[in-house]
């Protein structure tokens, strides 16, 4: 992900530079066979990108240059396009850089979160319009969209001021957010687990967290990704089935990490003002310093997702308030509390939705109940096989 971010800044095109780096890995694919990997990977990644980039502004100037010439029926100098050469020094991360860039000011917020994860996370059109519970037909308008109005904006494609900065960090945090989801549980495909997307996500969590050190929901959500990330290991049996939290084999967390994530969370709660991923990260802290599910402190748990819910309308804080309800109150309660969902335009037959409800209905006893509406995408399989994850 990170050359891509370094031929978008040096040619500030983002859709262009999205194509350019797709023909370079295609021109891999069929040399490096037969002529053997290069010294340099990256190096040559960029190299070609870079040299297709300038093909294609060479096209465009030359297009535009005869353009130019029949309305004005004079001759229109060729602008000299950006060298592939042309290194310029630069300190801060190209993918941190690009992530900025992309919560563009001209965009609204969905559509520079959507942008920015198949700029910046390389998810596909279909995994965005998962994350955002829309079809993929409805996302792929949209990403195509928020590209073209960034390259008619006229608005400077650069690194953003400190305030623009401030003002696009909620977006940011968002795209880090849903990047990480999607590698810890892929929601395409038959791959249950994508930790090249996990672990990219905690790298610019951790570079946004060097920025800002003493910004709580920039902590909160690198202590949320340490502490889910600790138990990726224990998350798979020995033929890749997925295995549920609560029957984990703890032994196989990585303690190191959940110390981490426990350490960052506590100190960035005593500051004051707690966010949404400071909730989130408290919840998984809770989770993880269970030496046994069967001591998990579920009240404790409720009341974090109560006050998560009241902070946010997001109906997977639902779903698990519902989970959580459930394993304090009962699962009649929680059943209960899925029924809004039901309503929800988004929600309502959703598999998650299916999933959880096929899991407390088995809790309550009702087998017949919930596996009637088993799910045939692998994701779904996975969903309802999983229960509480």
């Amino acid at each position: 992900m990170g050359f891509t971010g370094e031929v978008v800044r040096r040619f500030g095109d983002v859709s262009a530079a999205e194509d350019a780096v797709q023909e370079a890995l295609l021109a891999a694919a069929v040399q490096w066979p037969a002529d053997g990997v290069p010294e340099n990977p990256r190096g040559w990644l960029i190299h070609v990108a870079a040299r297709r980039m300038t093909d294609h502004i060479r096209s465009e100037l030359a297009r535009r240059r005869r353009e130019t010439a029949v309305v004005m029926q004079t001759p229109a100098d060729l602008q000299v396009a950006p060298s592939p050469d042309d290194e310029r020094a630069e300190t801060q991360d190209d993918t941190l850089i690009l992530l900025f860039m992309c919560c563009h000011p001209t965009l609204t917020r969905p559509s520079a979160i959507a942008l920015t994860l198949r700029a910046v996370g390389g998810l596909t059109t279909a995994e965005i319009a998962n994350a955002f519970l829309v079809p993929e037909a409805t996302m792929a308008q949209r990403i195509s969209r928020a590209k073209a109005r960034i390259k008619t904006s006229g608005v400077p494609f650069r690194m953003p001021t400190d305030r623009e900065r401030t003002e696009r960090l909620g977006a940011v945090l968002h795209v880090l957010y849903l990047i990480f989801n999607e590698g810890y549980a892929s929601s395409i495909g038959a791959t249950l687990q994508r930790g090249d997307l996990s672990y990219e996500a905690i790298r610019l969590t951790r570079a946004v967290h060097h920025l800002l050190p003493e910004d709580g929901e920039v902590a909160g959500l690198l202590a949320l990704m340490l502490l889910t990330d600790a138990r990726r290991m224990a998350r798979t049996g020995p033929d890749g089935e997925l295995v549920p939290l609560t029957e984990q084999d703890r032994t196989r967390w990585d303690h190191t990490v959940i110390a981490e994530g426990v350490d960052l969370i506590t100190r960035t709660l005593s500051r004051g003002s707690v966010g949404s991923y400071q909730l989130q990260a408290t919840i998984a802290a809770v989770h993880d310093e269970a030496a046994r599910a069967e001591v998990t402190d579920w009240p404790q748990i409720l009341a974090l997702y109560s006050l998560l819910k009241r902070m946010s309308a997001n109906p997977m804080v639902t779903l698990n308030h519902a989970i959580a309800a459930a394993m304090v109150d009962g699962p009649i309660a929680g059943l209960k509390l899925l029924e809004p969902l039901d309503r929800h335009e988004q929600m309502a037959g959703h598999y998650r939705l299916d999933a959880v409800r096929g899991h407390l209905l088995e809790m309550a006893g009702d087998r017949e109940g919930a596996t009637s509406g088993i799910a045939q995408q692998p994701a779904e399989r996975r969903a309802l096989r999983s229960g509480i994850i």
